[in-house]
């Protein structure tokens, strides 16, 4: 076999392959015997026609498109192999010679990775903040654990409602006086402070007793999922049915052997720290391979195929789709419940997708410049990652995943590329700037 290529305009490549008649003579009496069983031809019994009058009577096109068909796709593939391309969207085929005693030539048009320029890939300066675990840090876990483990109680006759209680509500809403879809519940489980309802309608219910009716009033957000309901003013008609507070347990060792392997509260108390310590020290290098990758994405030059962005977006849809699914949600109900047509939930993934086609280029850009390889010993490791991550042992993990090895090289081999950055960086860790927008807030009341 023959390849000839030639690089078109805007990462088109032209292979025009050339396969030896002989094989293509293999490939056209495999056809013969597969479609003699299938045709009559007077005279002869079904199956024992020769190839000579089968070709008289049907022509042999027939013959020369089951040849192709089997032909074509392993020569463009061995061809794909030994040009070392990358191609990134289907081939356009163009039959150029097929006849007997003659090499089959055809062209294939396909679009192929990019070239990446790189910029500055040693020296990067990135700064990022300098996490401290402080001690009310602690003491807000605490808080999360002590609420986590708490009693629900009803609250006593009179006792007004207060942010973090449960309320059991009934609750009819109205649009320009009329009831709207979605407006109305009994029995209503709500946290006050939780957030769940629109903004200022858990506000209002605070103070309230049992037995009250209330008249909630809200306003729609703008980027309300409803199409007809966003920037609406709507009134809301509420019964509260009941209060329930939370009980905590007093914090002492009890709590802490009730809540944890740990005897006494300090003991616990120095578990949660090395916790937030451990997550904020993950938090600050997730950080700095962003900045990374991000200066590194700034600096570099590259033509992107749409087809790239596209396949990416469908990769985006697809793993969107399935996180419903998980939801217990199809993507025919997301669509209609959030006013939204797949062609613009597409059209919002897209400069996502074309980010990431970026940084995935880049980094492969990387590791193949810096000659970085992945081992199988890295890819045990990653085994390891993951079944710990489900506990599970890697022995029972490892075999369920070998279908998805190469994708999993890939993560690891771009993984490589970050951690290239990385030591070759200047990372400085600054000192965290209070927020002041709560002080600017009140000043201005």
């Amino acid at each position: 076999m023959k390849t000839k290529l030639e690089r078109m305009e805007r990462n088109e490549v032209a292979l025009e392959i050339e396969v030896e008649s002989d094989r293509l003579e293999q490939a056209m009496q495999k056809a013969y015997r597969k479609v003699v069983t299938k045709v009559s031809i007077p005279g002869f019994r079904k199956g024992k026609v020769p190839r000579q009058v089968l070709e008289a009577y049907l022509g042999k096109e027939v013959l020369f498109e089951d040849a192709l068909e089997e032909v074509i796709p392993q020569a463009y593939e061995e061809a794909v192999k030994e040009t070392q391309i990358e191609p990134v969207s289907q081939p356009k085929i163009d039959v150029v010679q097929i006849e007997d005693g003659k090499p089959l030539i055809f062209k294939a048009n396909v679009i192929v990775k990019p070239e990446v320029k790189l910029g500055t890939i040693t020296g990067l300066k990135v700064e990022v903040p300098k996490r401290e675990v402080r001690e009310e840090d602690v003491e807000q876990r605490l808080e999360i654990m002590r609420n986590r483990y708490s009693k629900l109680v009803p609250a006593e006759e009179g006792v007004p409602a207060e942010n973090g209680d449960i309320l059991n509500i009934d609750f009819k809403g109205f649009v320009d006086g009329e009831p709207f879809p979605g407006g109305m519940g009994e029995d209503y489980s709500l946290e006050l402070g939780s957030n769940t309802f629109i903004p200022g309608f858990e506000d209002q219910l605070i103070g309230a007793v049992v037995g009250e009716e209330k008249e909630v009033t809200v306003t729609f957000p703008e980027d309300y999922h409803a199409e007809d309901l966003k920037g609406k003013d709507a009134r809301f008609e509420v019964k509260v049915n009941q209060i329930q507070k939370r009980e905590l347990t007093p914090l002492n060792d009890e709590f802490a052997r009730d809540v944890s392997e740990f005897d006494t509260l300090e003991e616990l108390k120095a578990d949660i720290r090395k916790k937030l310590e451990e997550e904020a020290a993950a938090q600050t290098d997730g950080m700095i391979r962003q900045r990374l990758v991000a200066k590194a994405v700034e600096q570099a030059e590259t033509d992107i195929p749409e087809e790239m962005i596209e396949n990416q977006t469908d990769v985006l849809l697809q793993r969107f789709e399935e996180r419903l699914y998980y939801q217990g949600m199809r993507m025919e109900e997301y669509l209609q419940m959030a006013g939204v047509t797949l062609e613009q939930v597409r059209l919002d993934m897209r400069p996502q997708a074309e980010q990431s086609v970026r940084e995935n280029l880049v980094l492969e850009t990387i590791a193949k410049q810096m000659d970085l390889k992945v081992s199988d010993e890295d890819f045990e490791k990653q085994i390891e990652r993951v079944a710990q991550e489900f506990g599970m042992e890697a022995e029972a993990v490892g075999p369920s995943l070998e279908g998805s090895r190469q994708r999993i090289e890939y993560g690891i081999l771009l993984d490589k590329a970050v951690d290239y950055l990385k030591e070759h960086a200047e990372i400085v860790l600054v000192e965290e700037q209070p927020d002041l927008s709560e002080e600017k807030s009140s000043e201005g009341q």
